[in-house]
């Protein structure tokens, strides 16, 4: 769709028609495919992820719609899992129903147009109607009040997510079965953000060569900063020890760049890497990758 514009941008530049064009219909734009769902009803939502595909429930229609795992953190429940289904047909019974209701609507509609005739009324420009909302299937939930859901952080498989709360509380949980696998207590007003490092100790503090780093060199770590405590700690995934630990003043935050950026010419894979912004003196630098 970018490209087609793209391409209508350089056509009418060519034709020289930005001033005939000001005034025409804006139909010919298209619009972006999406997909929305309401999870509000079931419970409050601070912060959600899309984790993964999932399996169709039973009963339900064989077909190639694609169904969702959606995780959300909120006031009612520390976490919730929900199935997020393409198809807006609920289930087999569902289908079923819809298409008997409309079948029984459309003959209604059809014999009151032959009953009584009217004329035909002035046809008026249709408004777009608003996206109607998909079906959401609840999964499972946490709730341990008055504990409540803050922030929300998922791997780069979307395989793990770390969630906060407001007790102090950092909960590692296993998307794919919906498991508490690890628990930190004592880090209010924390962040998280999941950051890869050099597993082999030699190879990563040999300078004098240049290797070519690939994924498997690497191990994925999870970085807490706690800024109560004014440190930020590396802990290996999934139940592996505590790497690091970095002092940090106050004010610091860590940062995460939606986009890798390679620090290396030599290496062909580039690491998921955590930057630590110093507010008072506006430092950005990057964490250590190598566990020393």
């Amino acid at each position: 769709m970018l490209q087609k514009s793209f391409q209508e941008v350089k056509s009418r530049m060519w034709k020289d028609k930005f001033e005939q064009e000001d005034g025409e219909d804006t139909s010919s734009f298209e619009k972006i495919p999406l997909q929305i769902w309401n999870v509000s009803k079931f419970s409050s939502c601070v912060d959600a992820a899309i984790v993964g595909l999932m399996p169709p429930p039973l009963l339900e229609l064989q077909s190639s719609q694609r169904h969702y795992c959606a995780i959300t953190v909120g006031e009612d429940a520390v976490v919730s899992a929900y199935r997020l289904s393409e198809d807006r047909s609920r289930s087999l019974v569902g289908a079923i129903l819809s298409r008997g209701v409309a079948a029984t609507f459309s003959t209604i509609s059809s014999l009151s147009k032959i009953l009584w005739r009217s004329e035909p009324s002035p046809t008026k420009k249709s408004r777009p109607k608003p996206q109607a909302f998909a079906k959401t299937s609840p999964l499972t939930c946490l709730k341990d009040s008055p504990r409540k859901g803050e922030r929300l952080t998922l791997s780069p498989s979307g395989t793990l997510a770390a969630i906060t709360d407001s007790l102090g509380r950092i909960l590692l949980l296993d998307t794919r079965a919906l498991v508490a696998v690890r628990l930190w207590k004592g880090y209010r007003d924390a962040s998280c953000l999941f950051v890869e490092m050099l597993r082999n100790k030699d190879k990563a503090s040999s300078s004098s060569m240049h290797l070519d780093y690939t994924k498997s060199d690497y191990c994925l770590c999870l970085a807490i900063h706690a800024p109560r405590k004014g440190i930020i700690e590396v802990w290996q995934m999934r139940t592996g020890q505590r790497l690091l630990t970095i002092p940090c003043p106050k004010g610091s935050r860590i940062l995460q760049p939606s986009t890798r950026f390679s620090s290396s010419a030599f290496s062909s894979y580039t690491p998921l890497e955590v930057y630590l912004f110093n507010g008072d003196s506006g430092q950005l630098s990057v964490l250590n990758r190598h566990i020393g």
